[in-house]
């Protein structure tokens, strides 16, 4: 099984949430939206408004509530929506989420590119900081 069996698996597990059905859930506010990207894309593209910074190779540690390394803002009983640059890490990150007792998991299918395509706010770090 290579990479894209593994991608397509795990968006068959998971829900595969539009960029107007993300937007919408923000607006509701009842999500926490997470952004696995790394540091260099965040402050090349921005990030989606009011979403965490998670680094996909620390996804485990920062999601586990018993880790010391835990993010404030994850929470395995809240509704959760990850997203990645095209949508393939966040996809196989909700599968891990899922594992590790988050259970209503979803992602943003087509990712950040699919957020930006459609002209979605963007919040762009400030570069000098």
């Amino acid at each position: 099984m290579g990479v894209q069996d593994m991608i397509s698996t795990a968006r068959q597990q998971i829900p595969n949430l539009s960029v107007a059905e993300v937007a919408r859930e923000l607006e509701d506010g009842g999500i926490t939206l997470v952004d696995l990207r790394d540091a260099d894309e965040l402050r090349r593209d921005g990030h989606i408004p009011q979403a965490l910074h998670a680094p996909r190779g620390m996804l485990e540690f920062l999601a586990d509530p018993e880790s010391s390394y835990h993010l404030t803002g994850l929470d395995p009983q809240r509704r959760t929506v990850l997203y990645c640059g095209l949508g393939g890490q966040s996809a196989l990150a909700s599968v891990t989420m899922r594992a590790l007792g988050y259970t209503d998991i979803a992602h943003l299918d087509g990712g950040m590119a699919a957020w930006q395509d459609e002209g979605r706010p963007v919040t762009r770090l400030d570069p000098t900081g």
